[in-house]
């Protein structure tokens, strides 16, 4: 019997493997992909993976739900946290402090103008802090109690104040340059009055106020807006100033034009004459008046020099060593309170709380 050759048994048994390959199982439905077909197959695979997202979706958007309800809720809870505190218990903390200087929580209305709560608790603290470590005042104690309670009228009153003075700048168009308040700031620094160098300075304000530089800026700038508030309105002490220099420019003499005008009693009838001689870090006179005094040559006489608090006139008698012998004529401005009483019966105050 002949062998079969090799050859013809390859082809026969590859036949078999290729159709064994291509042709599906009994049991598989498979049916081809076509361009006709490619969108129905897309969305059979898209529908099967949907019950594992639809899930996933519900998941998250319920976590939202819980996390803005949560969150809702912890910031009501703050709110009425620090509503609780800052209106009826009253508390001054740095914690509520720090709260107040972010949200502007009201502590009285002036006029149609909401005074902020943190305007009250900055004039307070400082007020604290001073007593506390320079005065070694116990407000634990009776009579301690006592003073802090005055003065939490007295600072509530000063910023409920302050707010009508902001009124009336804004209705006279007066205001505070940067210039005016470093300008001031240079002239008390150049006599050493608040430290000898920057360092001196700020330790003089936060030992004694628990302030920062930009807190005595704020303090200043509102001291000395009221000043020109004053100085805009009081038209009677500008005009008597004018005249008490007329009179000195006319030959009249210092001696008699101070004991006409000057409104210092215990110098005008000594001809103005400062009772002790003046150097330059002499904190009895305002800074502005030893500036003036120490820029003048002997028998010079200076021109209006406005304090913030009066308008004075001044004149150097004599240099002795490095101090002057010197003579003013005084005119004081009137109280901020001549101004404010009218402005604040036709614009009542509200307080939100009692001191």
């Amino acid at each position: 019997m002949k062998k079969p050759k090799l050859s013809k048994l390859i082809p026969k048994r590859r036949a078999k493997r290729n159709q064994s390959a291509e042709a599906p199982s009994s049991g598989d439905s498979v049916q081809a992909i076509t361009n006709e077909t490619v969108a129905a197959h897309r969305e059979e695979v898209l529908s099967s993976a949907r019950k594992y997202i639809y899930p996933l979706q519900h998941s998250k958007h319920k976590i939202v739900l819980i996390s803005t309800a949560l969150f809702i809720t912890a910031l009501v809870s703050f709110f009425i946290y620090c509503a609780l505190s800052l209106y009826r218990f009253k508390s001054n903390s740095s914690f509520l402090y720090g709260v107040t200087q972010v949200v502007s929580f009201p502590v009285a209305r002036a006029g149609s103008h909401f005074v902020a709560y943190e305007n009250y608790l900055f004039e307070l603290r400082h007020y604290i802090h001073y007593y506390e470590l320079q005065q070694k005042v116990d407000f634990t104690t009776l009579e301690g109690k006592q003073q802090l309670a005055e003065y939490k009228k007295r600072a509530l009153q000063k910023v409920v104040d302050d707010a009508y003075i902001k009124q009336l700048a804004a209705k006279y168009k007066v205001s505070v340059s940067s210039k005016e308040l470093n300008d001031q700031i240079s002239l008390v620094r150049s006599q050493n009055r608040l430290g000898a160098n920057e360092k001196g300075f700020e330790d003089v304000l936060r030992d004694n106020f628990g302030w920062s530089v930009d807190d005595f800026k704020r303090s200043l700038r509102q001291e000395m807006l009221a000043q020109k508030v004053v100085s805009v309105l009081d038209t009677d002490t500008q005009n008597r100033a004018i005249a008490a220099l007329g009179e000195l420019q006319s030959g009249v003499s210092f001696a008699d034009v101070a004991k006409k005008y000057s409104d210092d009693p215990t110098t005008k009838d000594n001809g103005g004459e400062f009772g002790a001689l003046i150097d330059k870090t002499n904190r009895d006179l305002a800074a502005q008046i030893t500036d003036a005094l120490f820029k003048l040559q002997p028998g010079q006489t200076s021109t209006i020099i406005n304090t913030g608090y009066s308008l004075e006139i001044v004149k150097n008698l004599e240099i002795q060593g490095d101090k002057i012998r010197g003579t003013h004529i005084a005119l004081s401005f009137k109280g901020i309170n001549t101004y404010l009483n009218d402005f604040k019966d036709k614009h009542k105050a509200r307080l939100f709380i009692k001191p």
